[in-house]
């Protein structure tokens, strides 16, 4: 997945905050925001759960500390007190119970006045599968065994 320009608005209010905390990434994928933050200038720890992508990840940035651990398991020890937790597409992939105990350990992860940055799936996103396969619950679906869910303004308000 290529992270695209939706990062780099983000990185003059990085720059401007001058994060000394290790920033947290979750779901990094192959590496693309990692990369980003780091030529940002900015400290990482970032996890995914394929072994093969955190392998690509710490090739492209070995820089980072970069782990394979599943969202809904255990953090890294270091991952509190944070100024900046970044989770792009990757909160998608949980029932909504789960999805909203995943945003509480953000949060609690932050300290106060820190930022998260999310991107998520728009329940308008027809063209990325929004409103196909079979409904699960509320805007989840599953779709040739994949199961993604869609966020509208209410389900952001209600994480």
């Amino acid at each position: 997945m290529c992270s695209g320009p939706w990062l780099d608005r983000w990185l003059p209010l990085i720059a401007q905050r001058e994060i000394a905390s290790p920033v947290l990434e979750t779901g990094c994928g192959f590496g693309d925001d990692t990369l980003t933050l780091i030529r940002a200038g900015v400290k990482v720890m970032a996890f995914d759960l394929s072994p093969e992508c955190v392998a690509i990840a710490q090739q492209r940035a070995p820089e980072a500390q970069i782990e394979c651990r599943d969202t809904r398991g255990p953090w890294p020890e270091a991952a509190n007190n944070l100024e900046l937790v970044l989770a792009s597409l990757s909160l998608h992939y949980f029932p909504w119970d789960e999805t909203r105990t995943i945003v509480r350990r953000i949060w609690n992860s932050l300290r106060p006045g820190a930022l998260f940055l999310c991107r998520l799936n728009s329940t308008e996103d027809v063209n990325f599968g929004a409103g196909q396969g079979e409904l699960i619950e509320a805007n989840f679906y599953r779709d040739q065994g994949n199961c993604k869910r869609f966020f509208d303004r209410a389900s952001v308000d209600q994480s």
